[in-house]
């Protein structure tokens, strides 16, 4: 059993680092090592704790996607801004690997926007492109932080 409790904890471990590292699907790899620990458990322990992951990971993925997309809409950004900035983010990771996602996600942001608006608009509709981005980090990241508070909870009390 230690072996797996070691196993879903490096997995749980790997996908928080994923959800700010972007090719690593994070919260995906937190429900997997939680899954991994609780299915051969097959108690009712294992699969509450399963399962009260799986709901959190479900609600932040929700609102990682639902509140920046509510704030990028308040600040006028349309979603092919951040098509824009997603295709150049792609192409960013191939030229420069892990930062040229970033770089190339601002550069077509920024674009996209001087396209739309001109260079007196771009600047602001980048900023708040790139605070929606970043608060959808940030949510993801809580719902991974707290699945994982979850789990190591029942291993202390269990």
């Amino acid at each position: 059993m230690a072996v797996t409790t070691l196993l879903a904890g490096l997995l749980i471990a790997v996908g928080l680092v994923g959800v700010v590292v972007p090719a690593i699907p994070g919260l995906l790899l937190v429900v997997a090592g939680i899954g991994v620990w609780a299915v051969p458990r097959g108690d009712a322990v294992g699969w509450t704790v399963l399962g009260v992951a799986v709901a959190v990971v479900a609600v932040g993925t929700i609102a990682k996607y639902a509140l920046p997309g509510s704030r990028l809409r308040a600040a006028g950004v349309p979603g092919r801004t951040l098509l824009a900035g997603g295709v150049l983010g792609i192409v960013g990771f191939f030229v420069v690997p892990v930062v040229g996602l970033v770089l190339g996600f601002v550069l077509g942001v920024y674009l996209a926007e001087l396209a739309r608006v001109g260079r007196g608009g771009a600047g602001p509709s980048t900023r708040a492109a790139l605070a929606a981005v970043g608060w959808s980090i940030l949510i993801e990241l809580a719902a991974g932080l707290v699945a994982t508070a979850v789990w190591i909870g029942a291993l202390v009390l269990a």
